[in-house]
């Protein structure tokens, strides 16, 4: 008889979406967003069934998620038991895995960026720093004892330059893209220099400034979000560009306790 390969559900619920994605030994097989109201409003059976279709999947054997919504947690894991008869293991401060935490109160640290941590750790070691082009750029520091120490949160790209429209009578709405030149010739193209110039030289001040604080010559970076492969690109000290890493974080802590919550 063939053994059943275990297939899990990982799902990252947000204020606005939730990004799920299934995975199995290997890795991730597919990945889908929805809105993270279908979860409160019992509408979320669809989009996760179209998921698991797109991934060739009938089974599933249970789930890891993070949550900064803690309302929707408990209509997630009805979901799960009612349709795909699973469990659900979250990834919280006290269930991380993989790294440790040296933060006065780790309660207080978002669980998507405790599975970006686990993720980079399990990928580059220690230490390692997470960029996260999000609404917010976010730093997450993994230090050399392998324990998560704290983080910076500057805002995002678009979120400064939509805040620039919103507040001039002048200077337009843009779309973050790679400027053609450091002196833009247009009210656009300076926008875009500030931008995307000025956040690469924002990261590689802080980068530098964190070597120096934890006392290390070496400090790679992993990047993910929206804007991650553009600012990366003239970045030498990013290593890694990582889309699903919040979902390959939770897929680590999912194999590591397996035993506890798994169908098998």
């Amino acid at each position: 008889m063939v053994a059943h390969p275990f297939v899990v559900l990982l799902v990252d619920i947000g204020n606005t979406y939730t990004h799920a994605a299934v995975a199995n030994g290997s890795g991730i097989v597919a990945d889908a967003k929805f809105t993270s109201d279908s979860l409160a409003l019992g509408q979320a059976e669809r989009p996760i069934a179209r998921l698991l279709c797109q991934a060739s999947i009938k089974r599933l054997d249970g789930a890891v998620f993070c949550s900064v919504v803690p309302g929707l947690n408990l209509p997630f894991k009805r979901l799960l038991r009612e349709h795909w008869q699973c469990a659900a293991f979250q990834l919280t401060a006290r269930t991380v895995t993989g790294i440790g935490i040296d933060y006065p109160k780790p309660s207080s640290i978002g669980a998507d960026r405790l599975a970006n941590a686990i993720a980079a750790h399990a990928q580059l070691g220690a230490p390692v720093v997470v960029v996260d082009f999000g609404t917010a750029v976010t730093f997450d520091i993994v230090d050399e004892a392998a324990n998560y120490t704290g983080g910076i949160i500057a805002p995002g790209l678009s979120a400064m330059t939509d805040y620039l429209h919103e507040k001039t009578a002048l200077l337009p709405r843009i779309r973050i893209t790679e400027p053609e030149s450091i002196i833009g010739k247009n009210t656009r193209g300076a926008m875009l220099s500030g931008a995307v110039h000025g956040y690469r030289g924002l990261i590689a001040e802080l980068v530098r400034q964190l070597k120096r604080e934890l006392g290390v010559a070496k400090l790679p970076v992993v990047a993910t979000g929206g804007c991650a492969a553009l600012m990366a690109a003239q970045l030498s000290m990013v290593r890694h560009v990582e889309p699903l890493l919040t979902l390959e974080g939770l897929r680590w802590a999912g194999l590591a306790h397996r035993p506890a919550w798994w169908r098998t």
